[in-house]
């Protein structure tokens, strides 16, 4: 007998935060405070890397014929 229609597969237990890349041991909170402390060092790098992007555009002057942009 077959069936008309198609039922996903389940891999057994639940995917998690980290979807189905592997299986992951819980981290224990030393690992994940140095995780959490590397996250937070590169968004705050790239936190600066668009404010120095910002403050080079807005220290730059317009090319010929592109419209100056209002200020917000």
């Amino acid at each position: 007998m077959t069936h008309s229609h198609h039922r996903p597969h389940h891999h057994g237990g639940r995917c998690g935060p980290r979807g189905r890349r592997g299986m992951r041991l819980p981290l224990d909170r030393e690992q994940m405070l140095a995780r959490l402390e590397e996250h937070q060092r590169d968004l705050e790098q790239r936190t600066a890397d668009v404010a120095d992007l910002i403050r080079r555009l807005r220290d730059e002057p317009a090319p010929s014929g592109a419209p100056e942009p209002t200020p917000a």
